[in-house]
């Protein structure tokens, strides 16, 4: 065997070298090119010239195409395969739909044999037309699969089964459900915003340098400061943290004011200062959330007013009178929480002081009607000033004398004393609070009877002297001995303003008979039934099939606003602090200086907004990053009918008159 095949090798021929194969190859070549010139210039028709007038005769027709034969389209009876795709949607469903497969060719061609686009072994048909697309010649190959054919190859206006499918999963995106990758979150931190800086290590705490830099992590901060330097309030970090910074501040706030040219605010890196400067004392707002100086300045000033509701005015400019130097912190012991709570509600983002309104309970215009008309009945006289029943921050029914109206800022304060701090002294469930409201009258007291409904239904009224002698005496606020029913948000509370400090047992005889109106009948059943029902729902009550996910209204008339419920997409804290923050966004450029705006609509990534001002209304709604400004519109429209619709279940016009 072995000798047969080195027989075998020896009869073969030895073969050719590389350098002999490419020798070959290149005559072979340069042959062939010869030929194909010859051949082709041998069927050549010479034109004659155009003003040759020997030859009368009609040109002849053009020769076809070399290497192309003019033959019919052939049929052809290839099954054509469909490929099912499954296309994932943010919200986390699927779809399916069917598309030519990527091989499939909606003309078939016939390619020439010794075309430079024909593959060997492959054989392709073409259309020997000169109306021959580009892309009926590309190799299958390159052709884009499934939804990309319908855009680059034909049907442009048409959409793919895959195209309408996204669309209409597109539009229940949610607002802030995308995310983008290459851009942090600057509210990723914000669960941590309201925990406490931890103690020094000597207390089992953090050293100086870790303390300092969880401080400084914090997105919003409130200082106040006197002017002499003296530290009087911080939301966050103790003395030890904040005493350096208030002292560059105070330095810095002085310079400006030697130059006769106040310091109201400036910007570090991404961080916006604003200084609000209010006689002997400075408040000091840092914020990374993006809210205007406007808005950062209204809320330095509620920090004031509630300063001034403790001290009021004339007192607090005779302590720094006669001792610029004095230490506030002592005056306003105490009173801590209440300024940290409203603080908190800032940051949280507080819509009735970003638009200065109220917003009431939802009743109906009879209900309202017939519980303010048993107020106004069991006013037994006195020197009632004003008269609130509230249920979980929200107002219920108001009495005042013809001449006084009630002021938001004062309210606000009210409210976050009795639901927000949680800081109500309990008396058998009645309080007598010397407290001064800075809209009414930021000079003196007034004296504020409150007694929460749970406590006023289990005290029996009963006859009690009249005389001045007895009259409790008036206890300031503390935050020892929290009230459980005032940190509920579903409890109700009268509440009776005076400006006599002696008209207690007016009052508390007012409360009594209120207590028995209400009690007697279905009234007090009805204010719990809307409290247990909540806000009325955007998607099911308001507006059904609406694309807004949520809205802020006014009603300029009534300095009083509404909303849906926030559950369950804005309930967590990060959540509403997004919305919020484009409610902040777009209040501020609508009310921005030398601003005429009416209609504002804003595209983001991650959401869809719209501002819409009237004389009569503001209002801002939200929704998805997808929702059309044809959508945004028509749902804006709805929530304006619905508002005027239900303008007297939604808010108090007028209230009740003694």
């Amino acid at each position: 065997m072995a000798e047969d095949g080195g027989k075998r090798a020896h009869l073969s021929p030895p073969g050719p070298s590389a350098g002999e194969l490419t020798h070959i190859a290149h005559e072979n070549y340069s042959s062939s090119q010869e030929n194909k010139i010859q051949s082709h210039s041998s069927k050549l028709v010479t034109r004659p010239n155009v003003g040759d007038e020997s030859n009368d005769g009609p040109p002849p027709p053009l020769p076809p195409r070399p290497g192309v034969a003019p033959s019919p389209q052939a049929a052809t009876t290839k099954v054509q395969s469909i490929d099912v795709q499954t296309l994932q949607f943010p919200d986390g469903s699927r779809g399916t739909f069917q598309t030519p497969g990527a091989r499939a060719m909606s003309t078939p061609v016939q390619l020439a044999a010794n075309s430079g686009s024909s593959t060997p072994g492959r054989s392709s048909t073409v259309d020997a037309d000169d109306a021959m697309s580009v892309m009926s010649i590309v190799a299958p190959t390159l052709r884009p699969p499934g939804d990309l054919a319908s855009l680059m190859v034909s049907d442009m206006s048409r959409k793919s089964p895959a195209w309408q499918l996204l669309r209409s999963q597109s539009a229940s995106v949610k607002p802030f459900e995308t995310v983008r990758l290459d851009v942090r979150d600057s509210l990723a931190d914000f669960a941590q915003e309201f925990e406490p800086v931890p103690g020094t290590s000597e207390q089992g705490g953090l050293g100086d340098e870790q303390r300092l830099a969880v401080w400084k992590s914090k997105l919003k901060h409130y200082m106040i400061l006197s002017s002499s330097g003296k530290p009087i309030y911080s939301r966050h970090g103790d003395l030890s943290v904040v005493n350096s910074f208030m002292g560059v501040i105070q330095t810095i706030i002085s310079f400006y004011e030697g130059a006769d040219n106040p310091l109201q605010g400036f910007t570090a890196g991404g961080t916006r200062f604003v200084i609000v400067t209010e006689g002997p004392l400075y408040f000091v707002a840092i914020s990374r959330l993006g809210e205007s100086d406007a808005q950062l300045r209204s809320q330095l000033e509620a920090l004031y007013m509630q300063i001034l509701s403790t001290l009021t005015l004339p007192n607090l400019t005779s302590i720094f009178a006669h001792r610029p130097n004095t230490d506030l912190q002592k005056p306003l012991a105490g009173t801590e929480p209440l300024l940290s709570s409203l603080a908190d509600s800032f940051t949280r983002g507080s819509p009735s002081v970003l638009l200065s309104a109220l917003e009431c309970l939802k009743l109906r215009k009879s209900h309202r009607a017939s519980i303010t008309s048993a107020f106004l009945k069991s006013h037994a006289g006195g020197n009632l000033l004003y008269g609130m029943i509230v249920a979980g921050g929200r107002l219920v029914s108001v009495i005042r004398p013809r001449q006084h109206s009630l002021h938001p800022s004062d309210l606000q304060l009210v409210f976050n004393m009795l639901f927000e701090s949680g800081g109500i002294r309990s008396g058998e469930g009645e309080n007598w609070i010397p407290i001064c409201l800075p809209a009414f009258n930021n000079r003196g007291y007034l004296y504020m009877y409150v007694s929460f409904f749970d406590a006023a239904e289990n005290t029996a009224p009963s006859s009690t002297s009249n005389s001045s002698d007895a009259v409790p005496e008036a206890i300031p606020f503390s935050p020892t001995h929290p009230t459980p029913q005032a940190t509920s948000s579903d409890s109700i509370a009268i509440i009776l303003i005076s400006p006599s400090p002696t008209s207690f047992y007016d009052l508390q005889s007012t409360r009594n008979n209120l207590v028995s109106s209400l009690t007697k009948g279905p009234l007090l059943s009805h204010i719990r039934t809307s409290i247990q029902s909540g806000r009325p729902s955007l998607t099911t009550q308001i507006s059904p099939g609406t694309p807004l996910s949520h809205f802020l209204y006014k009603s300029r008339a009534n300095v009083q606003f509404c909303m849906p419920s926030s559950s369950p997409q804005f309930d967590s804290p990060l959540p509403r602090r997004k919305l919020m923050s484009l409610y902040h966004s777009l209040h501020g450029a609508v009310h921005a200086r030398h601003c005429h705006l009416k209609v504002l609509h804003s595209v983001a990534d991650d959401s869809t907004s719209l501002a819409w001002i009237t004389p009569t209304f503001e209002l801002y709604c939200v929704a998805g990053p997808n929702v059309s400004r044809a959508a945004m519109t028509q749902g804006a429209n709805r929530i304006v009918q619905w508002a005027k619709r239900e303008e007297e279940r939604l808010f108090i016009i007028g209230g009740g008159v003694f």
